[in-house]
């Protein structure tokens, strides 16, 4: 089972791009490791360095005509990853 979820395309994100860093979502139980192992076999890629960012879900409220209903967004994990000088992961090549 791979610990990768998605790719994160924002504009923050892709402007970490000229950088050589890419940002992913990832299993909130998935460790440095795992995810290097993922990313490498799977964008064929070297990776050089993983920072990862543990988010907490946030409360959300929502009013209807029946009241107000509130809830809460799910909790998530977030992986940077710095590849090899020159290689390039392309999100866009399989559509």
């Amino acid at each position: 089972m791979s610990t990768l979820k998605k790719p994160i395309v924002t504009e923050k994100a892709t402007g970490l791009n000229e950088q050589g860093k890419y940002v992913f979502e990832v299993e909130r139980s998935a460790n440095k490791v795992q995810i290097k192992k993922d990313i490498e076999q799977f964008y064929g890629v070297t990776v050089t360095g993983i920072s990862t960012i543990r988010t907490n879900g946030k409360v959300k409220s929502k009013f209807t005509k029946g009241g107000s209903v509130s809830g809460r967004r799910a909790h998530g994990k977030k992986a940077i990853v710095t590849v090899k000088e020159g290689e390039v992961i392309d999100f866009y090549s399989g559509i």
